[in-house]
């Protein structure tokens, strides 16, 4: 029996933002994480993490240290015999609660404790993530659910419907994915804060190496995004898909303005029009932009806020995050939200091994909820592969299953010596 002995905490980040990668319109930060190490009484390590932009990485390793209670001295059948009861010991935490509840940088902790136990878990049974969920019985995953305040939009009965249709056809699915791959977009081409020449060659490559689906960030200059849109269409010829992302920066009204002058680039979706919280927001955008999509998520702070967006109709692709929500459980709840109400999911991914985390997400959610691919993409960042382990892998523009236990989140033990903040060599 595997007893959870130790937690460790690590500041890990990297100087990104003096090259301008993972620039947009609000965001140029240096890629964190927040990377949590479960020590057990095995020869198992589970890990974890959650991904932040730089300055406040300290804050989210000081609530990780604050909820360590609730694993220490926990033996992995406890765990995995009382999912909910466990989850809701982080999230519900009597004092800790009142930092939240469930949102901002105490859910975000609770999300890495949560993911690290997943990644020991499937290294407890030989297994990747995705495959340990896609092999799950339904009435185990359903188990594994939080149904508090999403009752009206999804009841246990719906996710087992759900679930038991994506048992059929699944071994020919995973079949498909394992000679494929998963279908994926590429963000590498288009931070804001690269020159115009920069984008073009990059935009180049990417086609060349077998990407047909890309993204831009706009939000900055409308004619700069407008000439930069063209730009990349002229590239990518007419039919690959051109993916828009504001992060967040405009109102309302000017995110449909903006539209209206970005719709000759035929975009096929526009990431994070305004304020992630706006719910009503992003539904009138919605049914002001259509048939471009409205796609959001990836700050979503919990399952309620996906719950309203989806009941609103205001979002045509929903975007789950890895780290922001409280771990694998939380985004079951999501991902099968969305199968229920018919809206594909598309992780976030990039930053600091969200692509490692999501391609097991995305996996699963191709064979056991959507269960099938259309309209499902994954996001894919060319960064900070390197430091893991078990690092993505891609061919022709699509992300290939991973093969080893656990879920693709243990970073080198070189590379967190190298990038601890303050004290690394890298930092020194």
């Amino acid at each position: 029996m595997t007893t959870i002995v130790a937690v460790q905490v690590h500041d890990v980040r990297f100087p990104t933002a003096a090259t301008g990668d993972g620039s947009d319109a609000i965001n140029r930060g240096d890629y964190s994480a927040t990377y949590v190490e479960l020590r057990t009484d095995g020869p198992h390590t589970g890990t974890g993490f959650t991904f932040t932009n730089g300055r406040g990485n300290e804050l989210t390793c000081a609530a990780v240290r604050a909820l360590a209670v609730h694993v220490t001295g926990r033996t992995m059948a406890e765990l995995a015999a009382d999912p909910v009861g466990f989850s809701r010991s982080l999230t519900a935490d009597p004092q800790l609660r009142w930092l939240g509840p469930e949102k901002g940088v105490l859910h975000m902790a609770t999300g890495a404790l949560i993911n690290a136990v997943w990644d020991l878990r499937a290294k407890l049974a030989g297994l990747p993530l995705w495959r340990l969920l896609a092999e799950m019985p339904t009435e185990e995953l359903v188990a594994c659910v939080d149904f508090r305040h999403i009752g009206d939009a999804l009841t246990p009965a719906d996710a087992a419907a759900v679930l038991d249709k994506g048992l059929i056809g699944m071994p020919e699915r995973r079949a498909r994915l394992e000679r494929d791959g998963l279908p994926s977009y590429t963000t590498s081409v288009g931070w804001l804060g690269y020159p115009d020449a920069k984008v073009t060659a990059l935009t180049r490559a990417a086609y060349a190496a077998g990407w047909r689906a890309m993204k831009m960030k706009v939000g900055g200059d409308i004619e700069d995004d407008v000439r930069r849109a063209h730009l990349i269409r002229a590239e990518i010829g007419p039919d690959a898909l051109l993916m828009m992302d504001a992060n967040q920066v405009w109102d309302v009204d000017e995110a449909i303005a903006c539209m209206r002058r970005l719709a000759g680039a035929a975009p096929y979706w526009i990431e994070e029009p305004t304020h992630p919280d706006d719910v009503l927001g992003h539904a009138r955008i919605q049914a002001a932009v259509a048939p471009i999509r409205v796609a959001t998520g990836e700050v979503a702070a919990n399952r309620v806020v996906f719950k309203q967006l989806l009941q609103a109709g205001a979002i045509g692709v929903m975007q789950v995050d890895a780290c922001r929500v409280a771990g694998v459980p939380e985004v079951l709840a999501e991902l099968l939200m969305a199968a229920k109400f018919g809206v594909p999911v598309c992780p976030h991914a990039g930053g600091v091994g969200l692509c490692e985390l999501v391609q097991h997400l995305a996996a699963f959610d191709m064979l056991r909820v959507g269960a099938s691919t259309d309209g499902r993409l994954v996001e894919y960042v060319d960064h900070l592969h390197q430091h893991f382990t078990d690092p993505v892998r891609t061919r022709g523009g699509r992300y290939l299953l991973p093969r080893s236990p656990g879920y693709s989140s243990t970073l080198r033990h070189a590379s967190v010596a190298e990038f601890a903040f303050p004290d690394g060599p890298a930092w020194r």
